[in-house]
């Protein structure tokens, strides 16, 4: 199938299957990429927010721990086509929802992305800045010359727009350039992770007592469970979509399945551990949680030590930007007018729009990060999820018909290109969360003990399986009537 058939407005080269030349992917590149992937400040930041929000040290990493395990598996079931036919995420989704309806989820992903875009931006920004006022503190003191409503000063935005520059420059290399950069950057932020941790034993110089939970903190509570199981599940409930674009790559379906088994799972439960353990510790230390891994680096103390860990932060975000936050929304943009949009100009798009949105003010509020932003997109890709898998595995068996995923007329034509029963089982999924997202949100008011907050909490789940089932039941209704 070439891309520059000039007949066909559905394929370019950046879509196009992988040839057998360009699946190069080993198990322990893939185990790499999750490694890379998942160390970050906001896997640090999920444990170590929940700690800061009043929860038990057992319950955060427990949450964080169970939700990547349950999101391993539409991780390892939506990874399979992406191996066995090349095609990346967009492409996958044309099956269930048409060649023209796959781009309502897919836009839906790559706001997503560009979100998590601007926030790992943002604190590998931060990273830079407080790098360099550590060595040079009139960084600190620059001029501001940015207005109030911006909430941010002029130091901060040129070590923005330094990170952004940075991550922009890498992208535009391409795909492999991630894979090279993940496999050789993984044992050094594994070494990041640890030692910050022994750091915090031995200032305290108790492992009971920087484990201990504080007076008031909140133990095993099935309303929170499920709350942490859905930031857990939805932390990584975008990959679980997108992971074709990745998989597409891997030699085999068994790289592919044992790679993220391995990579995926143990690196979360650890990072997370390690987040709310030091946060634990930072109380005994400083006398105040300290959930942010930039704020306290910064105080730790010592030029030497404050670079080093600094720039430790600024290559786990980076990793994890590029891989996590750009292959996605690149491929998604792209897909919206392939003849049009290249690989490259899609990432250009999604960085652009990244930094447009401000993502500081997202992250000024820990409540606001875990249980309004993580949880209110969970429960719409979420939905996307439970059709994807619906559908390839119980309706079409995994077998898929390739040219049609690229033409017009073909049996993923639907009506008009648009397939009816997905978009309508996309609406229903969502719309039992949305009253949950705006309580949370502030929009409306509800108890805490409402139906509509018990059924946010779980979110993720309520879209995956309501979204699939009544798209089963849509799709077998109407074939009925043909």
């Amino acid at each position: 199938m070439a891309a520059s058939d000039s007949t066909n407005s559905l394929i370019n080269d950046d879509l196009a299957p992988t040839s057998p030349a360009q699946r190069t992917w080993s198990l322990w590149h893939i185990a790499a990429l999750w490694v890379g992937i998942a160390i970050c400040i906001p896997t640090y930041m999920l444990a170590s927010g929940l700690v800061d929000q009043g929860w038990s040290l057992g319950l955060a990493v427990a949450s964080v721990a169970l939700g990547n395990l349950i999101v391993l598996v539409p991780m390892v079931l939506n990874a399979h086509a992406g191996t066995r036919y090349g095609i990346p995420f967009p492409v996958l989704l044309r099956a269930s929802f048409g060649v023209l309806g796959a781009n309502v989820p897919a836009m839906m992903r790559a706001l997503v992305a560009c979100g998590w875009f601007g926030i790992q931006t943002w604190i590998g920004g931060m990273a830079i800045y407080t790098l360099v006022g550590a060595l040079v503190p009139e960084t600190w003191t620059l001029p501001n010359v940015l207005p109030a409503w911006m909430g941010i000063n002029t130091g901060q935005l040129v070590a923005f727009l330094v990170f952004w520059a940075i991550n922009v420059a890498i992208i535009v290399r391409g795909i492999d350039t991630i894979r090279v950069l993940e496999t050789w950057s993984a044992p050094f932020l594994l070494a990041i992770g640890v030692a910050l941790f022994a750091w915090a034993w031995l200032r305290v110089g108790d492992l009971g007592a920087m484990l201990a939970d504080p007076p008031g903190a909140t133990g095993f509570d099935m309303d929170k469970l499920a709350v942490g199981l859905t930031i857990g599940v939805s932390y990584w409930g975008t990959l679980a979509l997108n992971i074709p674009d990745f998989s597409r790559f891997a030699r085999s379906q068994k790289d592919q399945v044992v790679g993220q088994a391995l990579g995926l799972p143990a690196t979360m439960a650890m990072f997370a551990f390690i987040g709310a353990a030091v946060t634990n510790a930072t109380a005994v230390i400083f006398g105040a949680r300290i959930a942010d891994p930039v704020a306290l680096l910064a105080r730790i103390g010592g030029p030497a030590l404050t670079v080093l860990s600094l720039v430790g932060l600024a290559v786990a975000t980076l990793t994890t930007n590029l891989a996590a936050n750009i292959v996605s929304p690149a491929n998604d943009f792209s897909n919206l007018a392939p003849r049009r949009i290249s690989f490259r100009q899609g990432a250009i798009i999604a960085s652009a729009i990244g930094a447009v949105i401000m993502p500081w003010k997202l992250l000024s509020n820990l409540g606001n990060y875990l249980f309004v932003w993580l949880g209110g997109y969970g429960g719409m890709l979420g939905a996307v999820g439970g059709i994807m898998i619906a559908d390839y595995y119980l309706i079409r068996r995994g077998q898929l018909d390739i040219d049609a995923l690229y033409r017009r007329g073909g049996a993923y034509e639907y009506s008009g290109g648009f397939h009816v029963t997905a978009l309508v089982a996309l609406a229903t999924g969502i719309a039992p969360n949305v009253p949950g997202f705006l309580g949370a949100l502030g929009v409306v008011t509800l108890a805490p003990d409402s139906a509509w907050t018990t059924i946010y909490s779980w979110a993720w789940f309520v879209g995956f399986f309501l979204a699939g089932a009544v798209y089963l039941g849509g799709t077998a209704l109407t074939r009925r009537r043909q």
